[in-house]
């Protein structure tokens, strides 16, 4: 089969019901990209409902209001894995399975399996923390150990996963907001952002050991080039998004394969602060590939 145009988003709406209310389903009906991942959903599985055009599988896990992820695809999937119904095989996943963070699928009409991932959030470690001059009560660095637990056994779950789609024929992608920036062109004020978490040194290593060209391909950086942005997360609070001064966490990526395929990034930054339907952007990157028969990519 010829090659064709393949369009995959990633897109924290933190919170489903209140982007909807704030235009979700008319940017996905405008974007119509082939493939969504979806973070933060925030509500039960009855309150996510439909979308048209697309299959959905989701995980809302069991923490009310917190957490969730589906992926919506054009064409129904042969396979869907979440860790609800599939619990990780990584010694220390276990703990997180219930809180709606992975859910993964086989595509019908391309090889690629697509996962979607909302990575712990985290902390700042015990010797960081500074009373007074935090926007929560110091914890003694336990989020931020949370956080590298999960790293860590995710790292060897990640491995087991896009070795398993390789083995069948299959190109892996991972989408998700990963609540991490890699490089100092992914965040605008990189210099104090050091001391912050998403952007401290163990995460970045860890992002760093995950990622290169037999591994996992930063798809957006690699289309992007070594420049600033694209940004996909700015603050509610003051003029942040106005003055574009935001994070890049939000990712794809993918085997060194299917990265040679990918065309183009776009974020569909809203034009104003008014028409933001989240505090993140969505992340849109067209590959081209076969729609049917074996992985050829």
């Amino acid at each position: 089969m010829p090659d064709s145009a393949f369009t995959v988003a990633s897109f924290n709406v933190n919170g489903i019901r209140a982007s909807r209310r704030r235009g979700f389903d008319e940017w996905l009906a405008r974007r119509s990209p082939d493939v969504v991942g979806l973070q933060e959903l925030r509500c039960g599985i009855g309150d996510v409902g439909g979308f048209e055009g697309y299959t959905a599988a989701i995980d809302t896990g069991t923490i009310p209001g917190r957490n969730g992820v589906a992926l919506l695809a054009r064409t129904a999937p042969t396979a869907v894995r979440s860790w609800a119904t599939h619990p990780p095989v990584a010694r220390g996943l276990g703990r997180f399975a219930h809180e709606g963070r992975y859910i993964e699928v086989d595509l019908a009409d391309r090889p690629v399996t697509v996962a979607c991932l909302y990575l712990p959030k985290g902390g700042l470690p015990d010797h960081l923390q500074r009373p007074g001059s935090m926007r929560e009560k110091p914890d003694g660095g336990a989020k931020f150990a949370r956080k590298m637990r999960f790293l860590d056994a995710f790292a060897r779950e990640l491995d087991r996963n896009r070795k398993a789609a390789l083995r069948a024929g299959r190109e892996f992608l991972l989408l998700g907001d990963l609540n991490i920036a890699h490089l100092e062109h992914d965040v605008t004020n990189w210099r104090p952002a050091r001391k912050m978490e998403g952007f401290l040194p163990e995460e970045r290593d860890w992002f760093g050991s995950i990622t290169g060209p037999r591994r996992l391909v930063d798809v957006v950086r690699a289309l992007h080039g070594d420049r600033p942005g694209p940004l996909t997360w700015w603050s509610w609070a003051g003029d942040s998004f106005s003055k574009d001064v935001g994070w890049r966490v939000d990712h794809q990526l993918a085997t060194p394969a299917l990265a040679r395929r990918a065309v183009s990034v776009t974020v569909d930054k809203e034009p104003s602060p008014d028409a933001r339907l989240s505090d993140h952007a969505p992340l849109i990157v067209e590959y081209t590939l076969p729609r049917e028969g074996p992985a050829s990519v």
